[in-house]
């Protein structure tokens, strides 16, 4: 094909089946892996004078393993480089399958102390808001060429930041996938960042909690309400329920925290106030305003990252290079009130897609689905369950239901499973899903999930927020002993 300015090709080449290592995923199917750039602007528009570059590639599978259908991958983190071990994934099951860099290099793009395209607004509006779409306008047409026909279904599947790009795509460019999956999305990446900013600061000094502690609250909090959904399984369905009081872990007068062999059994009261202010998350000092929502009962053997390096690595450089402008900024001198306001204003317009109203995206029928762990590590599992809250009440007259559900995963991790809960699935059939949703009109009433990380074979019943998995009868590990409700 004729390619218009901005665009080109650097490497086609055939792979048979077995021969192509995506990252530790073989290909199982015979692939032709077509490999380019797109040179754009401040604008995000390809120009073939533009001063930023973005990577992109595209596996397309041998025509009679085809399934007929597109799907594009997203990024996660910093993003910077190409998820090509999702793109296989999705490859070996019949998909065409594209992703990319999202707009600039991780090579290039620094370390945990710099990241220079957080200084560059066109790389910064290419990372969540646009690198997906510009990607997909290329190499969708390529596919159309390769199969002579276009295909029958266009899928976006990403987690993380790749769900914050999910919901970009949903309220940006509405009009490119029949389906998206958006996984614990950072979509309110600006607040998310303050997240762990509050965490990091809150965690410093005395009321530091060490994984010994941290297990510890944990256990305690499952004893207190592990039950609640009938079944005693090592984890809670639905923490919200659950009516932990931190304090009674607090200790008595004269008591110390660990026994003379080390154990831990109650906390400081600095610990306690920490604990507390994870569970709240960050507020306006003055007005006492939710900045985003707090970390889960059951998720605190998950903190650690929270007390030590995700401020250092995402809040710290965004508020540097994004927000302020100042290498030097002391993030201990945040205000938490003018300062919030400050980010809205300068950062949000940049990564930030929490708009309400997807009107666009569902009148032309599109379909989103958001899975999100309850002992998500990075993001405070509340937020999904808010956006989809502020999305009912701005299109309180359609049901949002017919094009957005969220599934929440009991003991899941960040996209996937926590090595806190080695026994709870961690791989969800969400693909299967949203597939009869667009092509038969099939709203999601559950979804499987399978494959925990300590080899065995439970699987377990997700259920489409507000419903929760209630145990009914049977094996407590098969997901057929549970019913929504």
């Amino acid at each position: 094909m004729n390619l218009e300015p901005g665009y080109s090709l650097y490497n086609t080449a055939v792979f048979s089946s077995g021969t192509l290592n995506s990252s530790g995923i073989i290909n199982e199917l015979t692939l032709c892996r077509v490999q380019g750039t797109i040179s754009y602007d401040t604008e995000d528009l390809p120009n073939l004078n533009g001063s930023n570059t973005l990577t992109w590639q595209l596996y397309l599978p041998i025509t009679f393993k085809y399934n007929g259908r597109f799907i594009v991958v997203g990024n996660g983190g910093y993003a910077g480089d190409i998820d090509d071990a999702s793109m296989m994934t999705q490859l070996n099951l019949g998909y065409a399958v594209a992703g990319c860099d999202s707009g600039h290099s991780l090579a290039s793009s620094g370390n945990s102390t710099y990241a220079p395209f957080l200084a560059n607004v066109g790389e910064v509006k290419s990372w969540i808001h646009n690198s997906i779409a510009m990607t997909t306008e290329i190499t969708r047409a390529l596919t159309t060429e390769y199969y002579n026909k276009s295909p029958k279904f266009s899928y976006y599947h990403g987690c993380s930041t790749g769900g914050a790009q999910g919901y970009a795509l949903a309220q940006f460019h509405p009009e490119i996938f029949d389906g998206i999956y958006a996984g614990s999305p950072g979509n309110w990446y600006t607040h998310l960042i303050l997240s762990f900013l509050w965490n990091g600061l809150k965690s410093q000094g005395s009321g530091y909690m060490n994984q010994d502690v941290l297990k510890f609250i944990t256990n305690r909090v499952l004893s207190a309400c592990d039950s609640l959904d009938g079944a005693v399984d090592g984890l809670i369905e639905n923490p919200l329920l659950c009516n932990f009081d931190i304090t009674q872990l607090e200790c008595a007068s004269h008591h110390i925290p660990r026994t003379a062999s080390g154990a831990v059994v109650c906390l400081t009261s600095e610990q306690v106030q920490t604990a507390q202010a994870m569970y709240d998350g960050p507020r306006n000092t003055i007005t006492g305003e939710e900045i985003y929502p707090g970390f889960s009962f059951g998720s605190e053997s998950s903190w650690r990252d929270l007390e030590t390096t995700l401020y250092k690595t995402y809040s710290t450089l965004i508020l540097e290079e994004l927000v302020f402008h100042d290498m030097a900024y002391n993030i201990s001198n945040f205000n938490w009130d003018s300062d919030v306001s400050k980010v809205d204003k300068t950062a949000s317009p940049l990564i930030d897609a929490i708009s309400p109203d997807l009107s666009s995206f569902r009148n032309r029928g599109g379909k989103l689905i958001t899975t999100q762990g309850w002992a998500d590590e990075f993001n405070a599992a509340l937020w999904p369950i808010q956006h989809l809250q502020r999305i009912q009440v701005a299109m309180s007259g359609v049901n949002v239901a017919d094009f957005v559900e969220v599934f929440m995963v009991p003991g899941g991790g960040h996209c996937g499973a926590n090595p806190i809960y080695p026994h709870v699935p961690g791989t969800y059939q969400v693909l299967d899903v949203l597939v009869l949703w667009v092509e038969h009109g099939i709203r999601p009433s559950q979804m499987l999930s399978t494959t925990p990380p300590d080899g065995t074979d439970p699987t377990r019943k997700l259920c489409p927020w507000p419903e929760n998995a209630r145990y009914i009868q049977g094996d407590v590990d098969d997901w057929t002993s549970y019913s929504c409700a």
